[in-house]
């Protein structure tokens, strides 16, 4: 209690990220058109081109708070209780989850992965959450689910049809899509063959199974037959 990782000492920066934060006016200035993107490509070029005795005065900034920072930390952690400690390693842990969640989706935005094939209920959802009666948006979405639930299967029909050419539509961009990734050289973001047909093995498995009691039942009738 009263302790939070906000509180928690700050890594010092590297040297690279030293040079950006000094330079970056400059360089903007100097290219007041250039996007972001094209900024950060520049201040990446000239810290190539930098020469290593340069390079050796951000490199010693960096030691020099890393060894501040050393004994921060220590003395952060020395004012901790053992309940403390493990609040805020848990707390550590699912920050970093979130960070690396977040760095993959925009990743793979950036990449162009398709959108992921919507569900009946989400269609209708989103045909109709604004006209929607409801002071919130939980209200709504409340109040939608009820009407689904309700709904017969005639009424549902064209949002699961809407779904099906969805589903169609995602599976085929998706090869087109990992095709792609293959080709950039990341097999690790295309699905493996598991994943695709791992619902195969089971159904081979039930039609095998249906197949065995259908072939038991009828050979049960042929022998009752001829007794």
């Amino acid at each position: 209690r009263g302790t939070s990782s906000n509180q928690r000492p700050k890594r010092p920066l590297t040297a690279y990220f030293r040079f950006v934060m000094d330079n970056r006016p400059a360089f903007r200035e100097k290219n007041p058109e250039a996007s972001n993107t094209e900024l950060i490509k520049k201040l990446a070029g000239a810290w190539k081109e930098l020469p290593a005795s340069q390079k050796q005065v951000y490199e010693e900034a960096r030691k020099t708070d890393w060894k501040r920072y050393g004994e921060q930390l220590a003395a952060y952690k020395a004012q901790l209780t053992p309940a403390q400690a493990a609040a805020l390693k848990e707390e550590r842990r699912k920050q970093l989850a979130r960070r690396r969640s977040i760095r993959a989706k925009r990743e793979l935005n950036l990449l162009g992965k398709p959108k992921r094939a919507r569900s009946g209920f989400n269609i209708f959802l989103s045909e109709n959450f604004q006209e929607s009666e409801g002071n919130s948006p939980v209200a709504k979405l409340k109040k939608l689910f009820d009407t689904w639930q309700k709904m017969s299967a005639s009424q549902k029909q064209p949002y699961l049809q809407l779904a099906q050419d969805d589903k169609v539509r995602y599976e085929n961009e998706m090869k087109s899509w990992e095709a792609k990734m293959i080709e950039l050289g990341r097999e690790d973001l295309v699905r493996s063959k598991k994943q695709r047909l791992k619902k195969k093995p089971a159904e081979t498995a039930k039609q095998t199974e249906t197949a065995k009691a259908s072939s038991g039942g009828k050979k049960a009738k042929l022998k009752k037959s001829e007794e």
